[in-house]
């Protein structure tokens, strides 16, 4: 877009507390709401002391609006970064609900882990959205500020990278990206290293009775997840009783739809690309949309898939 621009000013930036730890907060109850409406009579409150307010503080709104810094003159980075950033924060939401459908799981506790899958899909269901935006950017409007990024990729993600992992795409090679990182690599070595999501769910099966291959019970955690024989029939059983008291059915179906919506937001994200570079290399070293390309044919879950041919 070449037209005279500006960004507004909405905060003083030297003014934010730049800490990333919590800020202290007052802890409120019902009966000091109930007492706090008799004394606005029901209007919102509008005076607090200090340089801040609670809402502020609670979720440190200032900091958290004062991190988007275009580079270049070109008017469409802006979108782009508050893009990226927004895709991080709820990659960020989706790991931690995963995190703790795996700890459901092993709990065997899938009533639980269910809801936090159905709330991980709707997470994904969003971020499939950010690619309707992104695709407002024109070829022209991109070139304005590509060459600002340098290698910088969103194949160095480590919010990505932890939810691939976490649901069985390891890659040693990808973690390895954050290996200078000391703040981060430790986390996404753990995670490398970790039984995922979906080892946790085989497990299950096992404990459910189902005939599973030892070697999908204890291998190098650290390698991708490879669809196993075992695995697909125990799921094609599962399926030959879809009815509403089946929790395992119920549970594959969910996890499909998650897969699927995952599978949709590589694609989107394929074809956005291509849409705006066209067949460029990407920023990060990679073939750009050929590299894509190959990435949108994965399956998470990949025996739900394939069972599916013999139901």
């Amino acid at each position: 877009m070449i037209f005279d621009f500006e960004i507004p000013e909405i905060i003083d930036i030297e003014q934010v507390d730049g800490s990333p730890k919590p800020r202290k907060m007052n802890i409120g109850s019902e009966a000091s709401r109930q007492e706090k409406v008799k004394i606005t009579d029901g209007k919102p409150i509008t005076e607090f002391q200090g340089n801040t307010n609670p809402y502020i503080d609670y979720e440190s709104v200032d900091l958290l609006l004062s991190l988007q810094h275009p580079r270049s003159q070109g008017y469409d980075e802006m979108c782009f970064i508050v893009m990226g950033q927004s895709k991080e924060l709820l990659f960020k939401s989706i790991y931690y609900e995963l995190y703790n459908a795996r700890l459901r799981v092993m709990a065997d506790d899938l009533p639980n882990a269910s809801l936090l899958i159905a709330r991980s899909k709707e997470i994904m269901l969003l971020l499939t959205k950010f690619w309707d935006v992104l695709a407002t950017i024109r070829p022209e409007g991109f070139k304005e500020f590509r060459d600002y990024l340098n290698v910088a990729s969103g194949q160095q993600s480590f919010m990505f990278r932890h939810v691939e992992f976490i649901l069985g795409n390891k890659n040693k090679a990808m973690a390895a990206v954050h290996k200078n990182v000391t703040h981060v690599y430790p986390a996404i070595l753990k995670n490398l290293e970790t039984p995922s999501f979906y080892d946790e769910v085989i497990k299950l099966l096992k404990r459910r009775g189902f005939d599973i291959d030892p070697e999908c019970l204890s291998r190098d955690w650290t390698k991708s997840y490879q669809s196993n024989k075992s695995i697909e029939n125990a799921w094609l059983e599962i399926y030959k009783n879809p009815v509403p008291t089946n929790d395992l059915y119920l549970f594959g179906e969910l996890l499909t739809e998650f897969a699927d919506i995952f599978a949709r937001y590589r694609f989107q994200h394929f074809i956005t690309v291509e849409r705006i570079l066209g067949f460029k290399p990407g920023t990060g070293g990679s073939a750009g949309v050929n590299w894509l390309k190959t990435m949108a044919g994965h399956r998470f879950f990949p025996e739900l898939w394939s069972m599916r041919t013999d139901l």
